[in-house]
């Protein structure tokens, strides 16, 4: 940042740069049309038709099988390449978005996409879209984003996705602030992380994901504290048969043994039979217990769509809520 910048107040500073991207993203090409596996007409909420066993809900394919191993990191789609986790994001859209009138568009950004550009361009027919990322080595995205201090107005964004990003950023209370400060009221972050344990806690030892990312972060459930704390409604969405097996208590899972070793299950089962009522707001007052997690998706249509193994699938829909 240059001496002239750093003189700027940060909340003109966030004004000046919203100008200068509306002004590129008005003068760049727009794409003649979405992309091939994005049917004209359809939206994310359009249903979708079926040929086969399994389907992807990003680009609508259907067929046979998946392919890769059946994990969260796997169950890739034939056509726009998503893996399982990118599907589980892309339904807690579905979802936990309600769908815009047909005068109005959400503006969503997204923090590191890992789709490639077929994706990105369905995104953009879809809906006022920015994607983002930070360190830039693996994908680049529209503009640079730096979660701890998001240059963008306040109160300007209507969905904020933001998969497998949050652990990589060192101070996690003030990137929350931040996601809370750029969503509008009534906005929604869909937050996705690897939930791995029990408790969050720094890494034993250290840890760098594929893109040599340094991880600073191993969530737990207990994440959902740190969202209602900034003042986010938060419902916790997993497959119906991970939140049935954590409330049940029992030990008889519907998953194959052994686990994926880099998963703490039983701890993860410990943190969301904890976390299951939320009893106070972000200010510390009593509020209604009612309940945190929610199925997103039975059984059979997580079989369809490849959330499985059910504990791998966890995603956070934390709505900023509306004034009064």
């Amino acid at each position: 940042m240059s001496p002239i910048t750093e003189r700027i107040p940060d909340g003109l500073r966030h004004r000046l740069g919203s100008i200068r991207r509306a002004v590129e993203h008005r003068m760049a090409p727009r794409p003649r049309r979405l992309a091939g596996w994005a049917e004209p007409g359809t939206d994310p909420w359009t249903a979708q038709r079926t040929d086969g066993p399994h389907r992807c809900n990003i680009c609508r394919w259907s067929g046979d099988a998946f392919g890769g191993p059946v994990h969260c990191e796997g169950a890739q789609c034939p056509r726009c390449g998503s893996i399982g986790r990118d599907r589980f994001l892309f339904w807690a859209l579905q979802h936990a978005v309600t769908p815009p009138g047909p005068a109005r568009r959400l503006r969503v950004l997204e923090t590191s996409p890992r789709l490639d550009q077929r994706y990105r361009q369905a995104m953009a027919g879809w809906f006022d879209y920015l994607c983002s990322d930070f360190d830039e080595r693996a994908h680049a995205g529209m503009i640079r984003i730096d979660l701890q201090d998001i240059d963008l107005p306040s109160d300007s964004v209507d969905v904020v996705l933001t998969p497998h990003v949050l652990e990589h950023v060192p101070d996690t209370g003030r990137a929350l602030d931040e996601l809370y400060r750029v969503l509008r009221p009534g906005g929604t972050l869909l937050l996705q992380v690897p939930v791995l344990q029990e408790l969050t806690a720094p890494p034993a030892e250290p840890e760098f994901h594929g893109d040599h990312t340094p991880v600073f972060w191993r969530f737990g459930p207990a994440l959902s504290d740190a969202l209602t704390e900034r003042g986010f409604a938060v419902t916790l969405l997993a497959p119906q048969p991970l939140l049935a097996t954590a409330a049940s208590g029992t030990s008889d899972v519907p998953w194959p043994q052994p686990v994926s070793p880099e998963f703490d299950v039983d701890g993860i089962l410990r943190g969301l039979r904890r976390n299951r009522l939320r009893a106070t707001s972000h200010d510390g007052s009593t509020a209604a217990l009612r309940p945190e997690l929610e199925p997103a998706v039975d059984a059979d249509t997580a079989h369809h769509l490849g959330f499985e193994p059910a504990y791998m699938f966890l995603t956070w829909a934390a709505r900023k809520p509306l004034p009064g």
